[in-house]
């Protein structure tokens, strides 16, 4: 009987070993699965296609009534000025008057001894808005021209878009994931591995800059208005899994 006990564990120690072996065999050869992140890039030019203009007339007169009959007749002018240029009546805005007094300090004998009224200024501002760019940009360059005629007249920079942005933005983001999916493709490729799902990714922030010239990005984004030639670029940074065979 002993015999037979001593067979019986013999058997089981065999069948044990052999488990442990296949084991190890299994685990030495199953593939090794990690991630790779990798960060790609979708950048694109483009023309601006709307431009804004704004601007302020003014008038001043000890009297406000008169004052705001030479804000209205400034005003009738520059609108002919425009319209003359060929930009569209209906793309020019003016916002609410504005109306404040003057008031000039008054000194004798170098010392100051308070202040008086000195009339009335009442100002009013303006706003362009056309997709006729190349039209209203240069009608826009001479309305500082009015001066001569004494009309009280200063113009900002224009300030240009793209209607179509949020078009861009969406080619922008397919192209910086496909590019980051091929860069993790090449270095799995390069790294005798193979590249598995996509378990994770995020998109960056667009920066919309100069088409030319080294202007900065901001942590933040940026959203240049002043070129009418732009650049936009984001980025997607993407971790997929890879197993090495």
């Amino acid at each position: 009987m002993s015999n037979l006990w001593k067979y019986v564990i013999m058997a089981m120690s065999f069948v044990i070993a052999a488990i442990v072996v296949a084991a190890a065999y299994t685990e030495g050869h199953k593939p090794v699965q990690g991630t790779i992140t990798v960060t790609g890039l979708g950048e694109t030019e483009f023309t601006s296609d709307l431009i804004v203009i704004q601007g302020e007339i003014e008038a001043e007169n000890y009297d406000a009534a008169e004052a705001y009959r030479t804000l209205e007749q400034n005003r009738e002018k520059m609108v002919a000025f425009l319209t003359s240029k060929g930009v569209d009546q209906e793309n020019i805005t003016f916002n609410m008057p504005y109306t404040y007094e003057l008031r000039r300090s008054h000194y004798e004998n170098g010392n100051y001894t308070g202040e008086h009224f000195a009339g009335y200024n009442i100002s009013q501002s303006f706003t362009i808005e056309s997709n006729d760019v190349d039209t209203t940009e240069s009608a826009a360059r001479e309305l500082p021209s009015l001066i001569a005629e004494d009309i009280d007249i200063s113009v900002r920079n224009p300030m240009y878009y793209y209607t179509g942005l949020e078009d861009v933005k969406l080619s922008l983001l397919s192209a910086a994931a496909a590019d980051a999916r091929d860069r993790a493709m090449n270095i799995a490729k390069s790294s005798k591995s193979e590249l598995g799902e996509l378990k994770l990714s995020r998109a960056g922030v667009f920066q919309i800059t100069a088409a030319t010239g080294d202007e900065e990005f901001s942590a933040g984004g940026s959203f240049n208005l002043s070129s009418r030639d732009k650049k936009a670029r984001v980025t997607v940074r993407s971790e997929f899994y890879i197993e090495k065979k």
